[in-house]
């Protein structure tokens, strides 16, 4: 009688935006489905990972990696590497070349091929490289293993018609493609059916939502019929586009109360003249006057940015200028970006690439603007209450501080002490807090909570410790000192007041 074969386990790194995270989560549905289990041991059978593009020096970071699990390779009969993602999409016939060690290459609209690749490599002994130039299934389709018992992600749409200039994101993901309406609330109602109160609509611009079908007001409508889903309490988008964000959804915002009092409206450049160069299809004028009526109708609102320092041609004016509408718009943080350049871009081959040292000089000056405006915002929340989302891997100094961490409604940051005695909140469970200090990434509540609320997330989050382990799931300090650690997100300099 022949033994059974161990089950094989598996390993996923992602690296890159929310889209990535989210791919990740069906990378491993896909994988589970097809019979492997989520290493527990540190030492996989399959290692995946999951590239961004976008990151500067994104390929000297994923073969440095790659270089470190040759030895692993030589050293474990049957072990093997799959490349996927943004830089296998862009790279596709180097990564084999410069590492010949990696079994499987696979592009960003094939990650449900990933299993019969991967079966594929083992009984060929041969390195499997599948690349599709347009998406060979709606990810949504494909089954998912998700990191959260209490949050979700759901695509509502996938790739890009804008031409920025210095974006690689439209060669990679394609053209925008949107799924349709009832296809997307079927998502959100099946996460919520199993535990999950906050969601989070994603999508390359969202707010161009229904270009494909014809219905330039689907994504504020969207947002209305999501809002009206029992159960679901929590609503965050990422990201939309100046050019395209319309009144209709700052009042879908204002009118939704599940809609957090939230906003990621990437900037870029607060010079006119670098935005055109840039193709970004708004200027700084409209730029503001968005943010202006969004405050007018949800006055809490936290805004966030992305913004870009050093694209080809700018000028100490333009950053002056950057350095201006930065100041006006108080954002609660920023992604700050050195312009370094991709290759296949038009920015790459622009004239006027900005040195290297004045990049750098002009990025501490933003870098050390918006840290002052993060931490004056942030001093504003102290001595408020807050509606605080208990998470987990957020607090990097929890276990030593004996403090829990959580999103707040406009999804700042906020370390929170634990009640003395009584009941300890769980991951997903809503505690109100007051908050005490501030700090520029950070605030925190060290009077305890004011009132906990035990919800169905929570729940959620004991049902799947109780599967994975047996045992009832910890509570306090030790839930979250427990945790895994966050996904690497790959994203150069997080200046975070959220």
């Amino acid at each position: 009688m022949s033994a059974i074969a161990p089950q094989r386990t598996y390993e996923v790194k992602t690296f890159g935006c929310q889209m990535n995270v989210h791919d990740s989560e069906r990378l491993r549905g896909s994988l589970e489905e097809a019979g492997y289990a989520a290493a527990v041991d540190g030492a996989p059978d399959v290692i995946v990972i999951n590239t961004c593009a976008v990151r500067e020096n994104a390929d000297q970071k994923l073969y440095g990696h790659l270089g470190h699990l040759a030895k692993t390779k030589r050293e474990r009969p049957g072990f093997q590497i799959a490349v996927g993602g943004c830089l296998a999409q862009k790279d596709r016939a180097t990564i084999v070349e410069r590492a010949p060690w990696v079994d499987v290459v696979f592009g960003t609209h094939n990650i449900g091929s990933l299993p019969t690749l991967l079966e594929r490599s083992r009984h060929n002994g041969d390195a499997e490289v599948e690349i599709l130039e347009a998406l060979e299934v709606f990810p949504s389709t494909l089954p998912t293993k998700r990191e959260s018992t209490y949050a979700g992600w759901v695509s509502i749409s996938v790739g890009c018609n804008n031409t920025c200039t210095f974006c690689i994101v439209p060669s990679l993901r394609g053209k925008e493609r949107d799924r349709r309406p009832g296809e997307i609330l079927a998502e959100v109602q099946a996460l919520v059916d199993d535990g999950a109160i906050e969601v989070t609509l994603l999508g390359q611009n969202v707010n161009s939502y229904g270009v494909e079908f014809g219905d330039r007001l689907a994504f504020g409508k969207l947002l209305r019929a999501a809002g009206a889903i029992d159960g679901l309490e929590r609503i965050r988008f990422t990201s939309p586009h100046p050019a395209a964000f319309t009144d209709d959804v700052i009042d879908a915002m204002a009118d939704t109360d599940a809609v957090m009092p939230q906003l990621h409206m990437p900037l870029q450049s607060g010079s006119d003249r670098v935005l055109r160069a840039m193709r970004r299809s708004y200027r700084s004028s409209k730029f503001l006057g968005i943010l202006d009526r969004v405050r007018d109708r949800i006055p809490h609102a936290a805004i966030t940015t992305d913004i870009i320092v050093g694209f080809p041609g700018e000028t100490e004016e333009d950053f002056a200028e950057t350095m201006r509408v930065v100041e006006a718009s108080r954002f609660a943080s920023a992604f700050t970006f050195q312009y370094s350049i991709r290759p296949g871009t038009p920015a790459a081959t622009m004239p006027d690439q900005v040195p290297k040292a004045v990049v750098q000089e002009r990025f501490e000056r933003l870098v050390e603007l918006q840290d002052r405006i993060a931490h004056e915002e942030n001093r504003a929340q102290v001595g408020r209450t807050a509606e605080v989302l208990v998470s987990v891997g957020e607090g990097k100094k929890d276990a030593q501080t004996h403090r829990l961490s959580g999103r707040a409604e406009d999804n700042r940051l906020v370390h929170f002490a634990p009640a003395p005695d009584g009941e300890q909140p769980r991951p997903g469970d809503v505690v109100t807090v007051e908050i005490t200090e501030a700090a520029p990434f950070h605030l925190i509540a060290d009077r305890g909570p004011l009132a906990l609320r035990r919800t169905r997330a929570g729940d959620a989050w004991d049902r799947a410790q109780a599967d994975s382990c047996g045992v009832p799931a910890p509570t306090g300090a030790s839930a979250a000192a427990g945790a895994a650690g966050p996904v690497l997100l790959g994203l150069p300099t997080l200046r975070v007041g959220t």
